[in-house]
């Protein structure tokens, strides 16, 4: 057994957990490539490899001899937080009827976010986002609304973990920028990406508090820049105020 911060693992699960997350950036990976990434011998990794294929957590990609990520990781992943996805669900389908634009749901995760739930907007445009999908929080609007309402030494700790790095000319990539303009979004009590993850995309977010005015999530509207205008705006966010209050509210109830 190999001993972590004076508790007990089992050397075989950490080595499959950390071949699992080899994938978190990479689309497909083979044998030897893992074996160098980590350090160990070809047929450890093999055995290893192979068992978590043959529990569907890797797969072959068609054609290949590397693996990805299988399709059971993501079916067990669709559970996860599965209170907050089933709460905000019917909150999702009625904003994008009340604003005819694209809704997500979102969870943080260390310095990012995690979508955990959509729903397109009717329009034939398509916002680039997906479920399972990990963005940063510094560009989005559902990432800088949770950092807005975390406490002042938790935010502090994750903005220095941060690599700011411009994905168009208004992302905001000085941390003193970004702590001044958390305390804005904090005041407003919303958040706005204009264009900062995407260039024509829009977004508008509120957090989602449990009853220790903690963000444990967020919302959103999203949709192209001609269609976000300053008035369609306000009205997406008193939209977003209505359900988010709602759905913190299920929350407390639901943890009852």
């Amino acid at each position: 057994m190999n001993y972590n911060d004076n508790r007990a693992t089992i050397q075989s699960v950490d080595r499959a957990i950390e071949i699992l997350k080899c994938f978190e950036n990479e689309d497909g990976l083979g044998i030897t490539e893992i074996s160098k990434r980590l350090g160990l011998h070809k047929s450890t990794v093999f055995g290893l490899v192979n068992t978590l294929a043959s529990n569907r957590l890797l797969e072959k990609k068609p054609g290949s001899d590397k693996y990805q990520l299988g399709i059971e990781l993501f079916r067990l992943g669709a559970n996860v937080r599965s209170g907050i996805r089933e709460i905000g669900a019917p909150h999702i389908r009625q904003l994008v009827e009340a604003t005819g634009e694209t809704v997500n749901l979102v969870i943080p995760d260390g310095s990012d976010v995690v979508y955990i739930e959509k729903k397109e907007s009717p329009h034939s445009m398509r916002i680039c986002t997906s479920i399972g999908q990990r963005m940063p929080m510094y560009c989005t609007a559902v990432g800088k609304t949770i950092l807005a309402f975390m406490g002042g030494d938790e935010r502090d700790a994750v903005i220095r973990g941060m690599e700011l790095t411009p994905r168009t000319e208004n992302t905001i990539c000085s941390r003193e920028e970004l702590a001044a303009h958390l305390e804005t979004v904090r005041r407003a009590g919303y958040a706005l990406d204009d264009e900062e993850l995407e260039y024509g995309l829009v977004c508008v977010a509120v957090a989602i508090l449990n009853k220790q005015s903690e963000p444990v999530a967020a919302l959103s509207v999203s949709g192209p820049k001609q269609r976000m205008s300053q008035s369609k705006i306000t009205e997406v966010y008193n939209e977003l105020a209505i359900h988010s209050r709602e759905i913190s509210r299920q929350i407390y109830m639901h943890s009852i």
